[in-house]
């Protein structure tokens, strides 16, 4: 279900110079829309491009070949790493 058919039920408030506000409801009605829907679809639009820059990573492919080589190899665990395992593992069972 996208934004625009759940319950409205939440309000943003913003406070603009009267030039951008005339701005926003010139391209507003150059593509049909009300203000509100002008506002809302090209924040959510930006909103995506920003999250998904922050959460996905892009690799060349030598440097993505690299990184699963690296996730194949099985992982060592040496005394200190055990001991902190253990620790961890007593600390989060008394709890």
């Amino acid at each position: 279900m996208d934004a625009a058919t759940q319950d409205k039920n939440e309000r943003i408030n913003l406070r603009m110079k009267s030039s951008s506000k005339r701005l926003i409801e010139r391209a507003a009605s150059f593509e049909g829309k009300t203000v509100s829907h002008f506002i809302m679809t090209n924040a959510l639009e930006q909103a995506e491009k920003t999250v998904q820059k922050h959460e996905t990573m892009t690799l060349k492919a030598k440097n993505s070949r690299i990184f699963f080589e690296a996730l194949a190899v099985p992982v060592s665990f040496n005394r200190k790493l055990t001991a902190a395992l253990e620790e961890y593992d007593q600390r989060v069972a008394s709890k």
